[in-house]
């Protein structure tokens, strides 16, 4: 890759591990359902405003917005929900790990739903060695009578999960006509007005006592930079790299939201932590497979 694309990657890295912080910031003090609504109310308002400077013109008809509907129930509505729930129970930093699972749950999805991704044994094995490290991690929580923390995680495995499914239904876009820019539009807007009834349904946020001035910060950085700005980032990394190049980040968002998470907030993982970290990232590179084939070339007679 240029180094442009690995610049935009590092700091697209950043602002979806800062994702982590701000929630567990601002879970505080605003309830999930709320705190998703805002943030992809907020994230869909400021892509609005910022089409014009982009010179990308608003998604065009019903079947491109049925399409978009589901990728924002998926990708956004779902997983984001699924999330932040998580976070009341788990540290920023853990949950920024279990995130990376999201391309162990992908390998299995585009195997069951696609002719033309099917596993190879090398991934099959970063899937089997991935698990192991969420069951290493959660081994001591269900032995424990840790519920809270087990169904935490059960909870970010489901989100990982919709993800997975989103990026195999996204595919799809492409071949719609849909530009990657009006896909993430279309995407944030479909959540933010399935999220904001239910929100104002369910939490009755107006009866909330009003937030600090770090929560608000929290949900701006969360809606403004971790979302709107990082849809712009990935969009552009995929255009610069490619899908492949693309994944990468995986490796690098649990890194940044641990150090915030540790330096800020205060949180602290135990070695299973960070020994299933070890298995997960074994599993990616397992299913990435550039630097086993660089190995084998590297080291061959």
């Amino acid at each position: 890759m240029s180094a442009l694309a690995w610049s935009l990657l590092v700091l697209l890295s950043f602002l979806w591990g800062g994702s982590f912080f701000f929630v567990g910031v601002a879970i505080a003090e605003v309830p999930p359902l709320t705190l998703v609504a805002a943030r992809v109310g907020l994230a869909a308002a400021m892509l609005w405003a910022a089409l014009p400077l982009l010179g990308v013109a608003p998604p065009r008809g019903a079947r491109a917005w049925r399409a978009m509907a589901v990728m924002g129930l998926l990708n956004n509505a779902i997983p984001f929900a699924l999330i932040v729930w998580s976070q009341r129970t788990l540290p920023s930093g853990l949950a920024a790990i279990l995130n990376a699972t999201t391309p162990l749950w992908t390998v299995l999805v585009a195997h069951l739903a696609t002719r033309e991704e099917r596993a190879s044994p090398a991934k099959v094995v970063g899937v089997l060695l991935g698990f192991g490290g969420v069951a290493a991690m959660m081994g001591t929580d269900i032995a424990g009578g840790a519920a809270a923390a087990g169904w935490a995680t059960l909870a970010m495995l489901a989100a990982t999960f919709s993800y997975a499914c989103a990026g195999v239904f996204g595919r799809r876009f492409r071949a719609m006509g849909v530009a990657p820019m009006q896909a993430a539009l279309g995407q944030v807007t479909a959540s933010a007005a399935m999220m904001l009834p239910v929100a104002l349904a369910m939490e009755h946020p107006w009866r909330l006592p009003a937030p600090s001035a770090a929560t608000v910060a929290a949900i701006l950085g969360l809606a403004l930079f971790s979302t709107a700005l990082g849809y712009a980032l990935y969009f552009r990394i995929l255009a610069l790299a490619g899908a492949v190049n693309l994944l990468l980040v995986t490796f690098l968002v649990p890194v940044s939201a641990i150090l915030l998470g540790t330096l800020v907030l205060r949180e602290a993982l135990e070695p299973r932590h960070l020994a299933g970290m070890a298995l997960i990232g074994a599993g990616l590179l397992a299913i990435d497979g550039r630097s086993f084939a660089y190995a084998s070339r590297r080291f061959r007679p």
